[in-house]
């Protein structure tokens, strides 16, 4: 498993930016690492992924053209820059890594396939 930690969270009101960041034990071997968000009462969601290797980059439907994933290899750190945030962005994000070591691909939004899991850092948006 891979030890992550993730930070950045915070309020801010519609409109407004926050850039996550995930610090993780190890980024090789090259696996798929992404992220997921959760508000109470609602399944988790994945929001991002990719692969540390490079490439193969996935949003979901709702963050596109707004969230911008990306990683620094020589860090071992994930980030999710969030621009244009809505209310409906409000939830717990969590930093994930995949057991196995391959690119993401379409099932990237399983959190099932992600054995390793951050504490969570929490973002609210205000209207």
């Amino acid at each position: 498993q891979v030890h992550l930690v993730e930070s950045g969270g915070g309020s801010v009101q519609a409109g407004g930016s926050l850039r996550l960041s995930c610090v993780g034990s190890k980024f090789t071997p090259s696996r798929c690492m992404g992220w997921f968000r959760q508000d109470s009462g609602k399944e988790r969601e994945g929001v991002a992924a990719m692969y540390t290797g490079g490439g193969g980059i996935y949003y979901a439907d709702s963050v596109k053209g707004r969230f911008t994933i990306s990683r620094d290899s020589a860090k071992n750190t994930l980030y999710l820059q969030m621009d244009s945030l809505k209310s409906e962005d409000t939830a717990m994000y969590f930093c994930a890594a995949d057991r196995a070591l391959k690119p993401c691909g379409s099932t990237w939004g399983y959190s099932a396939r992600y054995n390793s899991w951050g504490q969570g850092t929490q973002v609210t948006v205000s209207s």
